[in-house]
């Protein structure tokens, strides 16, 4: 019906064409009229031909009609068929969970004391792996996890025995590792280095606390069951006897051990150093040191000069009449300039020489003081500036992270430290060079008072 319905479209839409064009171009031609006879002809056999078509399938349904019947009786048979044999299954089924019951009682019954061996046995596999797979001891012998694992798995299920040689394997590798922890062996094995390059060298283990080779520690890492060079090592007074150690085939030899198997030794080395403690000051740090090196320059310097000035006015007191280039030998040649003066202007004279000397003698004094002043000073700017940073952080990310606050409280510190460090020394050496310049001073003011008494006593005899 719907191919019929197709060709009248297509005859009405052929008809309207023929029609508009009669429209636009006159009337048509003969062999055009008979054109539309012939469609108006194949329009018509087309008809029957849908007609035709259309009987026969029908006529086809209805011959294939005892078929689908048969199907259908069929399908039903077979359904019934199944429904039957489900419910012979099911029979089967329960009478097997009843034989199954009774096995497993005859089966508990049989076993008797084994059943409880068996569980020992699954619990001592399962306290030894869980020993194993963390103890350094895995290094040497990395086969023996993978057997206990499947025998623990084996004692775990009811319908599995232990043989007796795996009853006594367990028991060896038991019996192994507690012998293993008690000694000091060496043994080849693949190490991954500092660089990330695995290579194959001798590991020397001692007990169960730490691995060694090549004069540096190792550590085992459980996860990976490699061997791997620590990335920092300890203080070279735990390194330096390494090689004594596995160079040695007997006797006592004194080396650094980790009891905590490996947690003492991964905090000694994530400590930070002497440098990375400075680091942490950051600029406010940085400053504070280059204040305290110079004061030390000075303070030396200083130190240095006033001793050598201190010597030549030592020499020059022994030898008063032979003024020298020196401190007290100026003074000396001032009162020999002028020994014809009364009292009085002599000792203006001698006043004058000794304010002229002094000033050399408190020379970068006041450095010194300022930097003792100025370096805690510092350090308490690195403190706020610290406590800034870590507010910060909490503002930020809350207080519930210690390490983000861990860098401005670092800074905090380690700045007053420095400050501190710096400041004490240099009051102390401000002191002591102030002691020094003041103790010449001294000197020659009584070389000075000296020369005036007896300059007056002489004027008194005339």
């Amino acid at each position: 019906m719907s191919r019929f319905n197709l060709i009248l479209r297509r005859g009405a839409v052929a008809i309207a064409a023929t029609a508009l064009a009669f429209t636009l171009s006159g009337p048509v031609s003969a062999a055009e009229a008979v054109n539309l006879d012939q469609l108006l002809e194949q329009v018509a056999k087309g008809r029957v031909k849908d007609s035709q078509e259309a009987e026969a399938r029908l006529q086809a349904f209805r011959n294939d009609r005892a078929n689908q019947q048969n199907l259908l009786n069929q399908m039903r048979a077979e359904k019934t068929r199944q429904e039957q044999l489900s419910a012979q299954l099911e029979t089967r089924f329960e009478q097997n969970d009843v034989q199954l019951i009774e096995l497993e009682a005859q089966l508990n019954e049989a076993l008797g004391d084994l059943k409880e061996l068996f569980g020992v046995l699954q619990q001592a596999a399962g306290d030894g792996i869980g020993q194993m797979s963390t103890s350094i001891t895995q290094a040497q012998y990395p086969d023996r996890l993978e057997w206990m694992t499947e025998f623990a798995a084996k004692m775990g299920q009811t319908n599995r025995m232990a043989s007796l040689s795996e009853i006594e394997r367990l028991w060896f590798e038991l019996q192994r590792e507690m012998t293993a922890t008690g000694k000091v062996v060496s043994f080849p094995t693949t190490v991954v280095n500092s660089d990330g390059e695995e290579v194959q060298q001798n590991v020397v283990r001692v007990g169960a606390f730490n691995l060694v080779s090549d004069g540096k520690y190792l550590e085992y890492v459980p996860e990976t069951g490699r061997v791997v060079e620590l990335q920092r090592q300890p203080k070279s007074r735990f390194t330096n006897r390494i090689p004594d150690l596995e160079s040695a085939t007997a006797g006592v030899h004194p080396l650094g051990l980790d009891p905590t198997r490996g947690q003492l030794l991964g905090l000694l080395v994530e400590s930070p150093s002497l440098g990375e403690r400075i680091a942490q000051g950051k600029e406010v740090g940085y400053v504070i040191i280059v204040l305290g090196i110079i004061g030390v320059l000075i303070a030396l310097w200083r130190l240095v000069v006033l001793s050598g000035t201190s010597a030549k006015v030592r020499n020059q007191i022994k030898n008063p009449n032979q003024p020298g280039d020196n401190p007290l030998g100026r003074v000396f040649k001032v009162y020999q300039d002028n020994k014809g003066e009364d009292v009085e202007a002599l000792e203006l004279r001698l006043g004058e020489a000794i304010l002229r000397e002094t000033p050399k003698f408190n020379a970068w004094l006041p450095m010194l003081k300022i930097i003792s002043v100025v370096a805690p000073l510092l350090g308490l700017l690195g403190t706020v500036t610290g406590m800034i940073v870590t507010f910060q952080a909490i503002t930020l990310f809350g207080a519930g992270d210690p390490k983000l606050m861990a860098g401005g409280i670092s800074q905090a510190l380690v700045t007053t430290v420095l400050g501190l460090v710096v400041a004490i020394p240099t009051v102390f050496l401000h002191t002591l060079v102030s002691s020094r310049a003041r103790r010449l001073t001294q000197i020659l003011q009584e070389e000075a008072a000296g020369i005036l008494a007896e300059q007056a006593e002489t004027q008194q005899a005339h």
